[in-house]
């Protein structure tokens, strides 16, 4: 009976640990179009601090890779040619805070296979239009060339989990900024009840 029960704890106990390591999703992941790409990898373990790697596949030998630290975790990975000029953009959606809620998203522009320009989704609490009842809970999906963010509206008094206010829809697009890198611009925004 002693061996039938500690046999009983050790199978709770490997479960209970696969359980705890399924909620942390390493990313490793090769994203290709053509010949060019990018291998992305993250080891998710903090929800405020995590290194991440990103590797150039088939950018000339002078295209460095990238290295550093992000806050937050990457959840989705990406593709596209965000820009139509034939090189592969990385988009890399990451979620931060107390429950990994707010949501950004890190793009990488090929700079014709020569060189990577990383820029990031302006964060929507420095926009007076756009932060009004936001608390997170973003959504991300590509259309048509564009970038469009979804998330709720918390009017005053609403509990965490009950948004009253419907939807904001955010459409962006990627376009070159004075310092000659890029950065996002909104084109529409929509609200939904």
């Amino acid at each position: 009976m002693k061996y039938l029960y500690l046999g009983f704890l050790g199978g709770v106990f490997l479960f209970v640990a696969m359980q705890a390591g399924a909620q942390i999703r390493m990313v490793d992941s090769t994203l290709k179009m053509g010949k060019a790409g990018y291998h992305v990898i993250c080891n998710n373990r903090n929800p405020e601090k995590n290194e991440l790697r990103v590797k150039l596949i088939g950018f000339e030998n002078t295209a460095r890779d990238m290295d550093f630290y992000i806050k937050g975790k990457v959840t989705r990975e990406e593709i596209d040619d965000l820009n139509n000029d034939g090189y592969p953009e990385l988009l890399l959606y990451i979620y931060s805070g107390d429950s990994s809620v707010y949501g950004t998203v890190y793009v990488f522009v090929s700079v014709e296979n020569k060189s990577c320009a990383p820029f990031s989704l302006p964060d929507v609490m420095l926009d007076g239009k756009l932060r009004d009842g936001y608390q997170g809970h973003d959504e991300f999906t590509l259309l048509e060339g564009t970038l469009v963010q979804k998330f709720p509206i918390y009017k005053p008094g609403d509990p965490k989990n009950k948004p009253t206010g419907g939807n904001r829809i955010v459409q962006y697009r990627m376009v070159n900024s004075e310092g000659g890198g890029y950065k996002f611009k909104v084109l529409h925004t929509y609200e939904t009840k």
